[in-house]
């Protein structure tokens, strides 16, 4: 079954068709880094409007890119789409134009979760690569969604059902390395840089002994934002954001590579410490990780220190699928169709549609 996936949750426009849920025949990506560096963050407005320009050709150019790899016309046998959780405007651009297509070619669309979408990730390989791993065999799973929008902990049962069981209060893992980049004076998008010259810092200084002991962001129990969430399986990062701002304030940035590794260590203990809590409250098979802050060293480091101690596996997606894109939209289809035909017709965008 070739599925072609479309998403526009933010500041990608992506399509990609996917066989069988695993067998990437394409995936095309156009990112609008360069229109929102200039704001040091996503604009909705610029977002939805990139969006409207570039779709026809980058669905366009995914269906040609699958035709050449399976050596004749692709004719989609279902749409799949985005159609929340993300910024509102650019969520219309995308659903619309599935609806649209789904339409004229008489076949099936298919609403998809995009932060579920994330989850699917390490299951795509690009034809050719090999045989991707079978979703069902790592299941129940534990599964950690970490983003720029978003941070979630997600009990897997089965293959294609979805229990958020712990999440950010506030910030997102990647919204705060975002945040402290622009303190810093390091550029949009902040995670990559500080990871680039955290990794150096730390190899220069491999003790670690001098690094700013900045908060891990362990909210309180009883805080009315945990919505009936268990606090240890919870974190808050807009108090590390304070305290690097007041740290910077005392101390000046003189020392930006010490005060980024310091500040990520800081991201990714916490996310190791929510995920080993998670990880020994019921018996999983596997730690699926997926979004784009996946793609950070240190953050794959030590997830995979927590799964080698608890004796299992951590699966995580090639790098081009980390980030928001076509492909996991669609793979996902494959398996999760809930929202098909008629109700996936008249669905309208969730932007704070959450997970199950």
């Amino acid at each position: 079954m070739d599925i072609l996936g479309i998403e526009t949750s933010c500041d990608e426009t992506a399509a990609a068709v996917v066989r069988d849920g695993r067998e990437v025949l394409s995936s095309v990506v156009y990112t609008q880094i360069p229109l929102h560096r200039p704001y040091g963050g996503v604009v909705p407005e610029i977002a939805s409007r990139a969006h409207v320009e570039k779709i026809t050709e980058v669905v366009g150019e995914s269906l040609a890119q699958a035709a050449k790899v399976a050596g004749r016309e692709i004719r989609p046998d279902a749409v799949a789409v985005t159609y929340g959780p993300g910024l509102s405007p650019a969520l219309i651009v995308g659903l619309n134009f599935a609806k649209g297509l789904a339409a004229a070619l008489g076949v099936p669309l298919m609403a998809i979760n995009h932060l579920e979408a994330h989850l699917h990730t390490p299951f795509l390989r690009m034809a050719g690569e090999g045989d991707a791993p079978d979703p069902a065999a790592f299941t129940p799973a534990l599964g950690l969604v970490v983003s720029g929008g978003h941070t979630n902990w997600v009990d897997i049962p089965e293959y294609g059902k979805y229990e958020t069981i712990g999440q950010t209060l506030d910030d997102a893992a990647g919204e705060a390395f975002d945040k402290a980049a622009k303190l810093l004076g390091l550029g949009y998008p902040g995670g990559p840089v500080i990871d680039r010259i955290a990794k150096e810092y730390m190899s220069a200084h491999p003790s670690r002994r001098d690094l700013i002991p900045f908060p891990k962001g362990r909210p309180r129990e009883g805080v009315s934002a945990l919505a009936g969430l268990p606090a240890d399986l919870c974190v808050s990062f807009s108090g590390l954001k304070t305290a690097l701002l007041r740290h910077v304030q005392r101390e000046g940035d003189g020392e930006r590579e010490r005060i980024a590794a310091s500040y990520q260590e800081a991201i990714v203990q916490a996310l190791a410490e929510r995920t080993t809590t998670a990880l020994r409250r019921h018996r999983y098979r596997a730690l699926i990780l997926g979004g784009g802050v996946s793609l950070n060293s240190r953050v794959r480091e030590e997830l995979g220190r927590v799964c080698a101690r608890e004796g299992l596996p951590l699966l995580t997606a090639s790098p081009k699928f980390c980030g928001d894109n076509g492909a996991m939209i669609a793979g996902l289809a494959f398996y999760r169709r809930n929202i098909t035909g008629e109700d996936a017709m008249r669905i309208d965008v969730a932007p704070s549609l959450e997970v199950g």
